[in-house]
């Protein structure tokens, strides 16, 4: 039982990781090199990228942080194992933070973006781009800072994990 609460933990931590790094990612290097760009590159790549990001790496991260974190609280729960246990249930509570605004601010900015069309057709791009980047930076920070905060906190839980164990 103590390898599955470890490989769980560790999951999380991974996961739970990668997607703060990618969120991260753009937040200090992606969006402000698209914000550097002319209108049409702006909503050309985001377009691209909203539609590339949908494969099954992404899915296995994006669920997986809250699945794995949410089986690795269930896991600490019993006794002896309960010092890593607040900081698990923080890093999901701060995860579930990241997931309610990917889904009521960023997918519907990346939603409303696809429906704009092809770059090429679009008569007023500044339009588009104006309506959609501001705000998706703005809600991109707030998953980074969170999934990052929460990567912190499932590191700090390994410790205490492997503290427990030893």
């Amino acid at each position: 039982m103590n390898a599955l609460r470890t490989l769980s933990l560790l999951a999380a931590t991974v996961t739970m990781g990668l997607m703060a790094g990618l969120f991260a990612a753009f937040a200090y290097s992606v969006m402000p090199g698209l914000s550097r760009a002319d209108d049409r590159t702006l909503v050309v790549a985001m377009q691209r990228v909203n539609e590339s990001i949908l494969n099954g790496w992404f899915f296995v991260c994006f669920f997986g942080a809250l699945l794995l974190t949410a089986v690795a609280a269930g896991l600490h729960l019993g006794a002896g194992w309960r010092a890593a246990l607040p900081w698990i249930v923080a890093a999901l509570v701060l995860y579930l933070v990241v997931l309610v605004v990917t889904m009521a601010a960023n997918v519907p900015l990346n939603d409303a973006l696809a429906r704009a069309g092809d770059a090429d057709r679009l008569t007023d791009l500044a339009a588009v781009r104006d309506r959609f980047a501001p705000a998706w930076i703005r809600w991109n920070l707030l998953r980074a800072a969170a999934s990052t905060a929460g990567f912190g906190l499932l590191t700090w839980a390994l410790v205490l994990h492997g503290r427990a164990s030893g």
